[in-house]
């Protein structure tokens, strides 16, 4: 059978950018407005925003996640050769920032039931060069924050939550993003809320939020000027161009005055997966995700765990081939060619490779029709039991 395609009125998309319909009304207002560069009404807007609803002290819109995760390795990194722990199942932006700046990723491996950096292996990871540990919260599920915050105080790092997965998800009650000293975002079109692409960096230490603004500012004190505080801007530190246009930000405002609704309707169709695959998962045909009670997860994705990677490849196949666009995910970076030349991993990476090899991704997006959702858990289904 030949794979169906986006031409196909019944092919299913791993994904679909969602419009909540104000969208181009804000636009047209950034238009009015006679500001589209960036830091404007709702630039300030979605700041305000990600700064209440996170708790964080600061926040700074950017033109992605990477972005952010640049500037975060700017406020950390100090010298070539630190040395920034973090797990290998990760986009390869989050190694990129740091080895940007002459920094050694140092990969740890991840755990079985979350995908999440395997706490109890940091600390073991840490030399004297270690300047930070980076928390990866793998499909919006948070990391252990507690004992990872209290390594981190015992031995004097700075903690980033890469939470390009976390938006609406917590951890304790606690938001994610509010938790470590600076957190990242993303709203890449893949993601729950999205402007097609940006990000945030989240600010938790006072000390450090003036330098952030620095770096945000192409490395001068500008914003420190437009309010008042100096006579004059002038370049004073490194830097970069990190700030989103405002078209962007019209676009994000109305997906984040509508986040709530928006992760309801996400929530209903994982939990609709959930218990479409509870038969396959009690038959040990595949493991569904895992969620620890002290995690709110916020439905970003919806993956499953098939034997090895024969079953997944040929379920892949099955799923492609019936018109349902699934995909595998990372690739571990500890085994990439960057992340040998880079990096290092600690210790095996037994659960990375693993699951890399093992996990499968379905179609998720907060306006699938039920129909859409009960056909991919039939054609999975299909699938399982003729490969299986």
């Amino acid at each position: 059978m030949e794979a169906r395609t986006q031409n196909d009125k019944d092919f299913i998309p791993f994904n679909r950018p969602l419009t909540v319909g104000s969208e181009f009304d804000y636009i047209k207002e950034a238009i009015a407005n006679g500001r589209l560069s960036g830091d404007g009404v709702f630039t300030r807007r979605c700041q305000g925003w990600l700064e209440q609803r996170t708790g964080c002290g600061k926040a700074l819109l950017t033109h992605s996640c990477t972005a952010a995760l640049e500037m975060a390795a700017l406020l950390t990194v100090t010298r070539p050769g630190d040395e920034v722990i973090m797990p290998s199942f990760s986009f390869v932006s989050t190694a990129n920032a740091f080895a940007l700046r002459g920094a050694v990723p140092v990969f740890v491996d991840v755990r079985s039931d979350t995908l999440n950096i395997d706490e109890s292996k940091v600390e073991a990871a840490i030399t004297a060069r270690t300047k930070a540990i980076v928390a990866v919260h793998y499909a919006g599920v948070a990391c252990e924050m507690d004992v990872i915050m209290e390594i981190a105080e015992r031995h004097g790092l700075m903690v980033i939550e890469d939470a390009a997965q976390g938006v609406m998800a917590s951890y304790r009650g606690r938001h994610l993003g509010g938790i470590g000293h600076l957190a990242t975002l993303s709203f890449h079109e893949t993601k729950n809320v999205t402007c097609g692409e940006g990000g945030a960096l989240l600010v938790n230490q006072s000390l450090r939020e003036l330098q952030a603004e620095i770096i945000w500012e192409k490395g001068t004190n500008r914003s420190q000027y437009f309010r008042g505080e100096i006579d004059k801007y002038t370049w004073v530190d490194l830097g970069s161009s990190y700030l989103p246009s405002e078209i962007n930000a019209a676009f994000l405002w109305a997906q984040l005055q509508n986040a709530e609704s928006i992760s309801e309707r996400r929530m209903e169709i994982w939990d609709r997966y959930h218990v479409g695959f509870a038969d396959l998962d009690h038959q040990d045909k595949l493991r569904r995700p895992i969620i620890p009670a002290e995690c709110g997860h916020n439905a970003h994705m919806y993956y499953l765990l098939l034997p090895d990677v024969m079953y997944r490849d040929a379920l892949l196949a099955h799923l492609n081939a019936s018109g349902v666009n699934a995909i595998f995910h990372f690739i571990p970076l500890h085994s990439s060619p960057a992340g040998q030349r880079f990096g290092r991993a600690h210790d095996e990476m037994i659960i990375t490779e693993e699951i890399s090899n093992r996990l499968l991704r379905l179609p998720l997006w907060a306006d699938m029709e039920v129909d859409q959702v009960e056909r991919v858990i039939s054609e999975v289904h299909t699938g399982v039991k003729a490969g299986l």
